[in-house]
Formats: C-alpha cells, structure tokens, sequence
C-alpha cells in the first residue's frame, strides 16, 4: 500500500483531498504546517483553531496526523521578501513563494522523511507524470478554482510525488463530498487574502514593520490633489482608500497609475483609465514546468493576476528574462506581481513581472 502524506491545512479542500486519496486505497497520514506564530487583532491563534479542525478530520477518517513547525523558513524564505518587495514599491504575492519555498520545499522534504511514496494538497489542479520523467502542472477542470497561478514558481523535482486529488472536481462537489461525510470543515468559510495576515487590518499589519512615509499625490499633469499615507498602502488600478472623494465633484473615481518610490509621490488619475492600460511587460525569475521554450518568439495566453481570465501574448524569451508582447492593452498590470503562461490544457510556467511598459 502507498503512502500519501497530505498537507492539511483545517480547510475543506484539503479534508477531502485526504478523504477522496483514503477511499482510493491510500495509506494517509495528515500533516499540519504551522508557518506563522503571531496572534491576530483580537489575540486569537488562527492557527489553533484550524490545527483543532485536523484533528477532528482525521479522527473522523481514522489517519494518523502530525504538526510541524516552519515558521522560521518562512520568515527567512517567503516574510523577508514580502517585506523587501513592498519597501521597493512593488506589490508581491506571497502566497506564490509560500508553494515553492515552503510546500513544496521543507514540506515535501519531511513528508518524504515520514515515509511518504507521495505528498498530496488541497490544490484545485491536476499533475501528469509522463514517462520521459517529465511533469506537466494541468489545470483544473473548475476554471473558475484553478489554482495553478500560486504554483507557477514550483519546479520539476518538487513536482516529482505529488498528487491533487481535486483536480476534476468542481468546488460544490468538495463541499458536498464534505457534508456527505459530516467533516468538521464542510462549512468552513474559505480563506481570503494573504494567509498570515488572516482577517485583521492589512495596512495595520504591514506598519507593524515597515515604517510609513507620508507624501504628496499628484495627477499626471502634476497638480497636487491630497496626501499618501505610505506608498506601500497602494497598488496599481486601486480606487478604494485613496479618499480623495469629492476633489472633482461626484463624477468618475480616482485610479492610482503610478508610484515614484524615489520621490515619495503617488500619481492617480480622475476618471480616466487609460493611463492604466500597458502593451507589454518584461519578466524575469523565470521558471518553466516540463517546457522548453524556444528562442524565437512564440504564442501563448497568460494571466497577470490570479483572478484574470488568460489573455492572449506573444513572449519573446532570451535565455533569462522574457519581454512579453500583450494581443491587446491590459489594464494595471503590477510590478512584482507575476506572469503565467498557459496553452490549452496546463501552466507552462511563470515570472515577477519587472517592469510595465505603457
């Protein structure tokens, strides 16, 4: 009999990837991550609770279950660069280092130290292992659930023994299989926003570590229009929080279009989108999952945040970076928020977007 390691995170997705792997014949072990110490606002461990719903879980299913401690290489490998990215201005995606560095890094590294044939999560996508020892990262069959984008930066190795036991499920069913089968977790409400942060204030949060910086923002023809809390607080395309309601009437909404770190300045636009819209975008930190992309240029779609449909490109990749050429304009593309590419059926990789040309 196999032995699947699943990483359970007290998450309905995560319970009934163990269930669905158990009844397929597995042996399963569950194994919590606890990758963030601090208390939340209201000085509640979320961690606790959600280590209290593992356990029940794999009570119910008869799996044995373990904890392990990786907060400190998540604070070295995924917290220090999440801080370095938004002291430079840019507006990094933890969650996307989190899969490299953490699960499917230490993770995965003592899951097979525990006996595991195969790790397993909770990921709404699908892996083949192919016989020439080549893994393909496939999108799941709930496009609208598709969680390839946070795994764009996961290599060929880590790939190796994984499985994703929901990949042709839709998330209605996970949550039908989960009440059919009385888990604690069948009405769990899904995680939102960046997971250490949970559900307290994110401009609170950041504060607590990144001294904020007051300045002036400006229209693009320069006219000053308010104050910035700390350009930190601020990404591309943002409206809400900028408050400066009411500076020209009622009609159209203030957009952030850039931020000058050097000067301290933020620059919004009234009413007008347009300043938002780029042509192309050059990418770097570049990972590809079981494809060679070839050195003259070549089709494909991309998505440039997580919750954007895929978008027609052209990608021209020079051994290292990759300048990517958009079909049409898209709208607040973000530095050091990532590029990942697609064919049809998978996510042939993916990386930090650096700079955004107009």
């Amino acid at each position: 009999m196999k032995t699947v390691v699943v990483g359970m995170s007290g998450g309905v997705d995560s319970s009934v990837a163990a269930l669905l792997l158990k009844e397929q014949g597995y042996n399963v072990i569950g194994l919590f991550m606890l990758n963030w110490e601090e208390t939340g606002e209201n000085g509640a461990c979320t961690a606790e609770s959600d280590y209290a719903d593992v356990r029940r879980v794999c009570a119910l299913l008869d799996i044995p279950y373990y904890s392990v401690n990786f907060a400190k290489q998540y604070r070295e490998r995924v917290f220090k660069h999440f801080l370095e990215e938004y002291a430079a201005g840019r507006t990094p995606n933890p969650d996307v280092l989190c899969n490299r560095e953490i699960k499917f890094g230490p993770f995965r590294e003592y899951a097979l130290s525990l006996g595991a044939d195969y790790i397993a999560t909770g990921h709404y996508c699908g892996v083949s292992h192919n016989s020439d020892g080549s893994h393909h990262l496939l999108k799941a069959r709930d496009c609208g659930k598709d969680q390839t984008y946070f795994l764009n930066q996961v290599t060929q190795k880590q790939l190796e023994r994984v499985l994703f036991p929901l990949a042709d499920l839709p998330k209605e069913q996970v949550r039908a299989i989960a009440e059919k089968h009385s888990l604690a977790t069948a009405k769990k409400k899904d995680s939102t926003g960046i997971c250490f942060i949970g559900e307290r204030n994110f401009r609170k949060f950041l504060m607590e570590y990144l001294p904020a910086q007051s300045g002036k923002i400006l229209t693009l023809d320069g006219e000053e229009v308010g104050e910035h809390v700390g350009l930190m607080h601020y990404t591309i395309g943002q409206r809400r929080g900028v408050n400066l309601g009411g500076k020209r009437g009622e009609d159209g909404r203030w957009f952030v279009v850039k931020k000058d770190v050097k000067n301290n300045v933020l620059y919004v636009s009234h009413g007008d989108e347009s300043p938002l819209y780029s042509v192309e975008c050059e990418v770097g930190g570049l990972n590809w999952i079981g494809f060679t992309p070839p050195q003259t240029p070549f089709g494909c779609t991309a998505k440039f945040r997580y919750r954007q449909g895929e978008q027609k490109v052209t990608v021209h990749f020079n051994g290292e970076r990759a300048r990517v050429v958009f079909a049409e304009k898209q709208r607040a593309v973000t530095e050091g928020q990532y590029a990942v590419f697609y064919d049809e059926t998978r996510c042939l990789g993916g990386g930090v977007i650096e700079k955004v040309i107009y």
